[in-house]
């Protein structure tokens, strides 16, 4: 089992509570970026700074089994199909009874904002985040 991390736009507090769960647990934590981000891992793989690029290093990296940890609802629905466990930097575990509604709703506001309405962005994120993302990646790697 390794944690796969979507690194692009990744909370530090979470890569670092995935740092010090991944070493309590000795499970290797990886990192996906894109050249344009400075980070500092054991197993760091930088990728162009394409679109999609760090997704599809990631979902060619996931293995049955493996936790991966993004706030993109279709790297998530890739994960699940490669019966890996996928959690958001938020706390909430991805499942594959909701993420087709997930993609449903993704498409209507991304139909929406190309006719020129305009959505919300994700709320600012907060300590109560951190504290629901911890007590999910340990709950996850303690049933594991």
């Amino acid at each position: 089992m390794k944690i796969l991390i979507d690194a692009d736009a990744c909370p530090k507090t979470v890569l670092q509570l995935c740092f010090q769960v991944g070493r309590s647990y000795n499970i290797p934590i990886w990192t996906v970026a894109s050249f344009n981000h400075n980070i500092s891992s054991d197993y760091h793989i930088v990728v162009g700074s394409d679109s999609q690029e760090t997704d599809i290093k990631i979902i060619n990296l996931t293995e049955k089994g493996d936790l991966v940890v993004t706030q993109d609802w279709g790297l998530a629905a890739m994960v699940l199909g490669k019966q890996a466990i996928c959690l958001s930097p938020s706390g909430r575990e991805y499942r594959s009874d909701d993420i087709a509604f997930l993609l449903e709703v993704r498409e209507v506001k991304a139909k929406y904002r190309r006719g020129g309405g305009r959505t919300k962005g994700p709320k600012k994120r907060t300590g109560e985040d951190d504290q629901n993302f911890e007590i999910s990646i340990s709950n996850i790697l303690a049933r594991m």
